[in-house]
């Protein structure tokens, strides 16, 4: 797959239809710039030697060779793994050292291109590429006028149209929120096509069983055509592990599913340590090394040369409460060695990014955000998941948190373009004119630049306090609340084929035929 760089489009920012919100959050009229991804021009940042590293790796295969990883209820597999010369003993699975390294290293593509129905909106999977992507799977949502609730097939339209909406986001993402009030057995569904018909963006696949995943390469399939659904990436598949060293049915028939059909697998160790892994930072980094490993190497038995990615979801746990805590300094150094660990691999990343255990977007949920995502870049990621809107441990997309953490990631974007060092930027030119004592206010360079010089951030107030007083002393979670109803209020369809439509509503429909309802899966 060859990668294409497209141009950035711009981003008309429309008017606000409420002068209450207008006065309240500030016009947002100015255009912004719409990036597919962000090209990182600065250095990742390493925290472990290469003797370090190499410890790790020498750790990693010592689990997979002596403790094993058990696949279970999936007799296939096991066959697969057998085939290949593993150690197969009931559902445990061992590896000869070295082996799990080898056959990635081999035939794994270090980047590949997933492909939007819109290709402005096409994302590079590797290299000095990031994509940033919403929340995914809590089954609860909140804003500060409904508070906290359920979620509904409302709420995730109502999400999917938001993120389409934001130019610093650059994936539709998948179960942005989990619709409770539609069929567990079949929600999967109507969110494939609430992404396929309300945004043009590259999204996920159905990631629970084979059955699923086929039904998401089936639409895609629909959307896209079969040929060039054979032969390019137009879906994303998270497969997770169930640490400590264990991989159930559902994930690995996903995982099968997607990598015959050629689709990218991120691998996903999900891992609180304490708990799910040991807690040292060393520990856990060996096994979710391992289990990375091993099922990336499954991809590649299956297929060589379907796309897959390192996953890595590690955080720590209150030793107290056994609350899972997020922004700490370990989950820092974590990710950041996870990055060392798949370079060294020769594939991409996949990671996670502004997690919060915070119940509402206040100080902590925003200093946890922080520290997460900005991790996560310097780690070099390359699919950064919950970039946006996660709270309470990811029991819940919140809408203002969505808007925040939006913020957050115009803001990493453009710290990771780096220092412009054009002729212009150096303003050489500028500073001669204007002189000594004088100011460039009204210099023609900063009339040219200010526009495009400095990133603008929605939510902040940077008015004084009587200004600030007058329009109603609002804090930034309300500043939020504003903006994002003014931006659903502004959300632009991006239309559909018709035919297409018709063809995967009747698709849908003999799916949801097909059995009862269950509100179970």
């Amino acid at each position: 797959m060859v990668y294409v760089k497209h141009s950035v489009n711009a981003l008309t920012m429309v008017r606000s239809r409420s002068s209450r919100r207008r006065r309240a959050a500030g016009p947002r009229t100015l255009p912004e710039a719409r990036a597919p991804f962000i090209l990182r021009k600065l250095s990742t940042f390493n925290v472990l030697s290469e003797a370090g590293l190499e410890q790790i790796e020498a750790n990693a295969d010592t689990i997979l060779a002596e403790t094993g990883m058990e696949f279970q209820d999936d007799p296939e597999i096991l066959g697969i793994f057998a085939e290949a010369g593993c150690d197969v003993d009931g559902s445990r699975v061992r590896f000869a050292p070295g082996f799990c390294r080898k056959t990635i290293m081999a035939t794994a593509p270090a980047q590949f291109v997933q492909h939007a129905r819109n290709p402005a909106n096409n994302v590079q999977l590797g290299g000095d590429a990031s994509v940033l992507c919403p929340a995914w799977g809590p089954p609860f949502v909140h804003d500060l006028d409904r508070g906290h609730r359920y979620a509904s097939h409302q709420d995730f339209v109502d999400l999917v149209k938001l993120h389409h909406s934001l130019p610093w986001l650059h994936h539709s993402g998948g179960v942005v929120c989990e619709p409770v009030d539609l069929p567990a057995n079949k929600r999967h569904l109507d969110m494939l096509y609430g992404h396929i018909r309300h945004s043009d963006r590259a999204f996920m696949g159905a990631f629970i069983g084979a059955e699923r995943a086929g039904h998401a390469i089936d639409m895609a399939r629909i959307v896209f055509g079969e040929d060039f659904v054979a032969e390019n990436a137009v879906l994303y598949c998270v497969s997770n592990t169930n640490a400590p060293l264990v991989m159930d049915s559902h994930m690995s028939g996903a995982l099968k599913t997607y990598a015959r059909a050629g689709q990218p697998v991120a691998c996903t160790p999900w891992v609180l340590t304490g708990a799910m892994s040991p807690s040292t930072v060393a520990g856990t980094l060996a096994q979710v090394l391992a289990e990375t490993m091993a099922a990336m190497t499954l991809t590649q038995l299956i297929n060589p040369e379907a796309p897959c990615m390192m996953g890595s979801f590690a955080s720590t746990m209150s030793m107290k409460s056994g609350a899972p805590t997020f922004g700490t300094p370990e989950a820092g150094l974590m990710v950041l060695a996870a990055g060392q660990l798949a370079r060294r691999l020769g594939v991409p990343l996949h990671t996670v990014g502004t997690l919060s255990a915070s119940k509402v977007p206040d100080a902590q949920s925003q200093q946890e955000a922080t520290w997460g995502l900005m991790m996560s870049m310097f780690a070099g990621a390359n699919l950064i998941n919950h970039a946006t809107g996660w709270l309470e441990g990811g029991l819940v997309t919140s809408f203002e948190k969505t808007i925040l953490d939006h913020d957050l990631c115009g803001k990493v974007g453009r710290f990771f373009e780096g220092i412009d060092m054009s002729e212009n930027a150096q303003a050489m030119e500028a500073i001669a004119a204007t002189g000594p004592g004088r100011h460039f206010l009204g210099s023609e360079h900063t009339q040219a630049n200010f526009m495009s010089a400095l990133f603008r951030p929605w939510t902040p107030d940077d008015n004084s306090f009587e200004q600030w007083h007058a329009a109603g002393e609002l804090d930034a979670a309300a500043r939020a609340n504003a903006i994002w109803k003014e931006r659903l209020d502004a959300y632009q369809d991006p239309g559909l084929d018709p035919e297409i439509d018709a063809a995967l509503q009747d698709y849908i429909a003999q799916r949801k035929a097909e059995k009862p309802d269950q509100d179970y899966f």
